[in-house]
């Protein structure tokens, strides 16, 4: 499943459109410790956070995640979002928590 498809299926709001919003996510990882998440989340994973602050961006990019999901209506910073414009991160965000949003992602990369 692709990023737009995935934003479509849940319902989540786009933020920044990534370069590629066709790009597969084949994994999910849930993660607000930047330093974790940079050595662990595994590649072409939607990263789940509420974590909406520019070292997010460096950490995605790191990581070579599909895209990032704030959760929890997360706030985005201005500042992260013109450096996720600017290196072409796909940034969505839901009101639900990582969680729930865990659980329908991994339903529908299994089906």
């Amino acid at each position: 499943m692709n990023i737009k498809e995935f934003a479509n299926k849940l319902n989540l709001n786009i933020l920044v459109e990534g370069d590629d919003m066709g790009r597969e996510i084949t994994d999910c990882y849930i993660g607000d410790l930047l330093s974790w998440v940079m050595g662990r989340a595994p590649e072409d994973s939607a990263w789940l956070t509420v974590m909406g602050n520019i070292n997010s961006i460096a950490v995605a990019t790191l990581a070579d995640v599909s895209c990032i999901v704030l959760t929890e209506n997360a706030a985005l910073d201005e500042d992260a979002k013109a450096k996720a414009e600017m290196h072409g991160v796909a940034i969505l965000s839901t009101e639900e928590n990582s969680y729930h949003t865990a659980t329908k992602l991994y339903e529908l990369l299994k089906s």
